[in-house]
């Protein structure tokens, strides 16, 4: 990911020293497994884990692997080489990757360097959904306009849009769970995945140290389908995030004006037109999005491979793992931000319910005429040419049926119906399926 759309945490985790201080690890606990076993002599692990922690892999070391990798063609070889090299130990570099072959420890690393990213963003959601809640309680009994088409259709709760982001984003955060569950594996199985030259327990126990579970079947490789769960579930995020925004930027709107979101001290709208504040962060975001839907295309195109294994899926990976999941961290720390500084002019939100002079409150005047015994087809007609005329002639709805001869509902029985509160009287029953 560029550095534009990174954030610190995630820079750090996809590091390439990071990537290879959790091969490391997985070598380290192989060995103790062996060690366990009696296949390789005691304190090989304590050893080479003592070394690490005194002398932690770094940029340096990384730069050491490129250099090996320039004669060996081949990362993993040049890893343990330069691994070796660090550590200063050749015993231990006797039996280092003793019976493994390179997706046993690429893939387990991969796998718990994507738990952790998973982690990183469902932390990142809490914050987002805090946000949202805290929004929706906020304008639980705020009148304001609902549109469908983009056009005014009937008052609304306003806190309802918000308490809708929350609702959808909850449904993102049990799908990333999901992800996460099926990502959490572990493969040491060997050349061909059948546990030939190293037993399932070395593994099991890789797998316990890391926090994972062992993968049932694999063959060179973890199944890619369940990468694809992952990305699939980022885009459905991705998805949501722009949902959000394209609402928000909707509202933001001259025309509209309800939000705005926030304009910082010093900040600049545009390098020519002083006067505008512009939704450059919402507009981010619906870019974030499209590049989070891109990336799920080729994770599925990933799932079919040659055989127990070929590597068309390791450049692809290389690139789209941490760039979606940076990417998902960097769009929801954004969100957060914008909703927390997020400013709703209540004052527009009134303007706008009265914009159509009445004409919002049209259903109720038909099912009211309905009621007092009007046939639907001739209470629909009364009221949709009264609205035509309103829409041509810029009247109150209310007044042209007041005037309407065949309209049977006057005064104070018509005024009640030109009330935005009935339209929320159900609004705390939805609140309640979310325990608010």
């Amino acid at each position: 990911m560029v550095p534009r759309y990174q954030t610190p945490e995630m820079a750090e985790l996809w590091s390439e020293a990071n990537r290879y201080r959790t091969w490391a690890l997985v070598e380290a606990y192989a060995l103790e497994a062996w060690e366990a076993l009696g296949q390789v002599p005691r304190g090989l692990a304590a050893r080479l884990l003592g070394r690490l922690e005194a002398k932690p892999l770094d940029e340096g070391f990384a730069r050491r692997v490129a250099e090996l990798e320039e004669v060996t063609r081949h990362d993993l070889v040049a890893f343990t080489r330069a691994l070796v090299e660090w550590t200063g130990d050749e015993e231990v570099g006797r039996y280092l990757h003793l019976g493994l072959t390179s997706s046993d420890v690429v893939d387990t690393a991969q796998n718990a360097l994507l738990v952790r990213a998973l982690d990183l963003i469902l932390a990142e959601l809490k914050g987002v959904q805090e946000e949202l809640k805290r929004l929706a309680l906020r304008y639980r009994h705020t009148p304001a306009i609902a549109r469908t088409h983009g056009v005014h259709a009937e008052p609304t709760g306003f806190g309802l849009r918000f308490l809708s982001f929350y609702a959808a984003f909850g449904r993102d955060e049990k799908r990333l769970r999901q992800a996460q569950e099926a990502i959490g594996v572990a493969m040491l199985s060997g050349s061909v995945g059948n546990y030939a030259h190293v037993p399932p327990e070395v593994e099991a126990h890789v797998a316990r140290r890391l926090g994972l579970e062992p993968e049932p079947l694999s063959t060179q490789v973890v199944p890619r389908d369940r990468h694809g769960e992952v990305l699939a579930a980022l885009a459905l995020l991705g998805g949501n995030l722009e949902r959000v925004a394209v609402e928000l930027r909707h509202l933001q709107r001259t025309e509209v004006l309800e939000v705005q979101e926030p304009f910082r001290e010093g900040q600049t709208g545009s390098s020519s037109m002083p006067h505008k504040k512009n939704p450059v962060g919402l507009e981010n975001l619906t870019g974030m999005a499209r590049l989070l839907r891109g990336y799920l295309a080729p994770a599925l195109e990933n799932i079919a491979l040659w055989h127990e294994r070929d590597i068309s899926h390791s450049s692809v990976e290389r690139v789209v793992l941490p760039d979606a999941t940076t990417a998902s961290h960097y769009a929801l720390r954004r969100l957060k931000g914008i909703l927390a500084g997020l400013v709703v002019f209540e004052e527009n939100l009134k303007r706008n319910l009265g914009l159509t002079r009445g004409l919002i409150y049209s259903q109720g005047v038909l099912n009211a005429l309905i009621r007092k015994g009007l046939p639907r087809d001739q209470a629909y007609a009364l009221v949709q040419r009264n609205a035509l005329r309103s829409w041509e002639e810029g009247r109150d709805l209310r007044e042209l049926l007041e005037a309407d001869p065949e309209n049977p509902l006057k005064g104070e029985a018509l005024k009640a119906l030109f009330d935005p509160e009935p339209f929320l009287r159900h609004v705390d029953a939805i609140y309640a399926r979310f325990g608010l």
